[in-house]
């Protein structure tokens, strides 16, 4: 006589699992996945799927197919935890998106998706996903330690993150483009990095252009994708992470690039900004940031949180109407306007009286005062900036590389003796 678990045999183990608001709006999905794993998948609602991924019957998911459509990218916080949970208990994520932006499609692929289809799904596009995910190789498991970078390539800084700094905040803002705002940025921050030859300050160089950022291609440096998991999500983002996701221009100088792909300028907020700024004055003496051109909702941000705020203008019309326009927007949000500091680039030689007759009018009819006048640098500015190089290694005797030379010993020598008066 046959037993009764003969008559009715255990149902097979689910190996997947469908995660969406509603999956009654991927019918196309809905056939696919009966036609690879018959009756061996499940469907999941967003609001079930993160209490499921962390019960032990999930021990048996190969993977899960998260659909999303444009209606869902509001609801990014739930759709990270998703895939993080999955990334925590080794299951596979394919990514199913009908009409996501690329924004939102981008930074669900950095939190960990290993695959992407567009949906609707062209024929064969499940199987070809399901086959490459089951085909590729586990990760590599992390070393006990990490090897020691080689001497003067990047690397991320050696240092531990332990928060006992309190950083002085100097953005850089150019009134208008062209006018030299990564060059200053990027020798300035050199500068302040060698100021000392010894026990000299801990420097850190963020490059806040998401879109044209030109710092890593000044110091010949590679754009991080950690960048972008740090931008998108800094909630999540702690000191080490942020540590991790710089690099070391030989050995002095610690940069944060800007991301890789071009990023709309406000998928930051000002909250946002705030705690990536914690982040850096907390280990870090002094921090300069590398602002776009454009004013953006965190810029009050930036103002409000530095001691100095750059603005590099020419003498020009366009420079003059661009200031106009700047002050007057701070007074009429009583914003700290008088945190500006006017920089005036290619300045007129001393001996050029009739354009430094120009440089005083400018600045009585912008009721402003250039505090600094740097002399233009010449070719060996482009030179420096094309090979990589700040000037103080491939000219060091410029005359716009002493000028920011002075600069640096001055901000320096005014923060020790701050220091020197709290103690």
């Amino acid at each position: 006589m046959s037993s009764l678990a003969t008559l009715q045999p255990e149902p097979a183990p689910i190996v997947a699992c469908t995660i969406s608001r509603d999956v009654q709006n991927f019918e196309i999905l809905i056939n696919d996945m009966e036609s690879e794993l018959g009756e061996s998948w499940g469907d999941l609602c967003f609001e079930d799927a993160g209490l499921f991924l962390r019960q032990p019957e999930a021990r048996t998911l190969e993977f899960v197919a998260l659909a999303v459509d444009g209606e869902d990218e509001g609801d990014l916080a739930r759709l990270t935890d998703i895939i993080r949970t999955a990334k925590e208990k080794a299951i596979k994520v394919i990514l199913i998106a009908n009409q996501v932006s690329p924004i939102a499609l981008h930074q669900l692929l950095r939190l960990g998706a290993d695959d992407f289809v567009p949906y609707p799904l062209p024929e064969g596009a499940l199987h070809e996903a399901i086959d490459r995910i089951r085909k590729a190789p586990p990760p590599p498991a992390e070393a006990d330690h990490t090897p020691p970078a080689s001497p003067g390539l990047p690397h991320a800084p050696a240092f531990k993150a332990r928060g006992d700094r309190d950083a002085i905040v100097l953005p850089v803002h150019g009134m208008a483009g062209g006018v030299g705002a990564s060059t200053f940025a990027c020798n300035l921050a050199w500068e302040l990095a060698t100021v000392a030859r010894t026990e000299g300050p801990r420097v850190c160089l963020i490059d806040l252009d998401l879109q044209f950022g030109a710092v890593s291609t000044y110091l010949d440096l590679p754009r991080r994708e950690s960048v972008f998991d740090i931008l998108s999500d800094t909630e999540a983002a702690d000191s080490d992470g942020f540590l991790q996701a710089m690099l070391t221009f030989n050995d002095r100088l610690h940069v944060f690039t800007a991301p890789p792909d071009m990023l709309p300028l406000d998928i930051m907020t000002a909250e946002d900004i705030g705690r990536l700024l914690d982040m850096a004055q907390a280990n870090f003496d002094f921090v300069v940031l590398d602002m776009p051109t454009t004013v953006v909702s965190w810029t009050e941000a930036v103002l409000t949180r530095s001691q100095a705020y750059f603005a590099m203008m020419e003498l020009d019309l366009r420079s003059a109407q661009n200031v106009l326009r700047l002050v007057r927007a701070l007074k009429a949000e009583s914003l700290p306007h008088d945190k500006l500091r006017f920089v005036l680039n290619r300045a007129p030689r001393f001996t050029d009286l009739s354009a430094r007759g120009r440089v005083k009018r400018m600045a009585e009819s912008l009721d402003i005062e250039f505090e600094l006048q740097l002399p233009d640098g010449g070719v060996a500015v482009t030179q420096a900036n094309d090979h990589g190089l700040p000037l103080s290694e491939s000219a060091a005797k410029n005359p716009l590389r002493r000028e920011l030379q002075k600069l640096a010993k001055s901000l320096y020598d005014h923060s020790r003796a701050v220091e020197a008066a709290k103690t």
